[in-house]
């Protein structure tokens, strides 16, 4: 069982596992600081991933493209096929499509290195720092909503501040805004709008997090915000 929790930290980093088995990989981490490490690198390049500009690619690369295309053989030569000896074990089926994200993600994150996404004197690129550090916090908590939109909300307590990952709401009204709120004992606070990020996409949203927050609701509000909620909440995710 310890071998087989060993290959889920990349699915766990995103949140793709299932209750039960996000909690065996958490009782995990408490004896696995390799597996810990691994995490919180791979959290901290999805959210690379989630705020990286696109950038256009360079006007000759299409030519040079449709040039390679057009001298490629595009289907191999019929042969025979030939009988294997059976030999091994096929790998668990959870190995093997790790082993196939891996592979993804690794060229994704040589993709955001050549793209330059570290901090400097953008705001942008701060920001992008701020939500890192969040989520790659050694008290990271993650939570993921019910639908719509499975939105995710990462809480740091040792850092007290929150980043909200929403997902796809439904589409607004003309003149409205989606406005992220931090629910508690001592009342109701806004952590901000949702601002967009391309389609069917919005930046995370970074607050602090005071003490007794237990939710984080987003409500459907005036495209400049309100100061309280003025309607129910589209999303409700409970923190504890």
């Amino acid at each position: 069982m310890t071998a087989e929790l060993h290959t889920l930290t990349g699915a766990y980093a995103v949140d793709a596992v299932p209750a039960e088995e996000a909690a065996a990989f958490k009782r995990h981490l408490r004896g696995c600081p390799a597996c810990g490490q691994e995490v919180r690198e791979l959290r901290e390049t999805a959210a690379r991933l989630g705020a990286a500009l696109p950038a256009a690619p360079p006007p000759r690369l299409r030519e040079a493209t449709l040039t390679q295309i057009a001298q490629t053989r595009q289907w191999p030569p019929l042969v025979t096929a030939a009988r294997r000896t059976p030999t091994a074990k096929k790998p668990p089926m959870r190995v093997a499509l790790w082993g196939a994200a891996a592979a993804a993600a690794g060229a994704l994150v040589f993709g955001l290195v050549t793209a330059n996404t570290e901090p400097g004197t953008d705001p942008a690129q701060q920001q992008l720092a701020s939500v890192n550090s969040v989520l790659t916090a050694p008290d990271a908590s993650t939570v993921k909503g019910a639908v719509p939109g499975k939105t995710t909300v990462v809480t740091s307590r040792s850092q007290g501040k929150v980043v909200v990952l929403a997902g796809e709401l439904p589409p607004l009204a003309p003149g409205k805004a989606y406005q992220v709120w931090l629910i508690g004992k001592s009342g109701v606070r806004s952590a901000g709008l949702l601002a967009d990020d391309g389609p069917h996409r919005t930046r995370p949203v970074l607050a602090d997090l005071p003490g007794g927050i237990d939710r984080v609701g987003i409500t459907a509000e005036p495209a400049g915000g309100s100061p309280a909620p003025t309607v129910p909440a589209v999303v409700m995710v409970n923190l504890v």
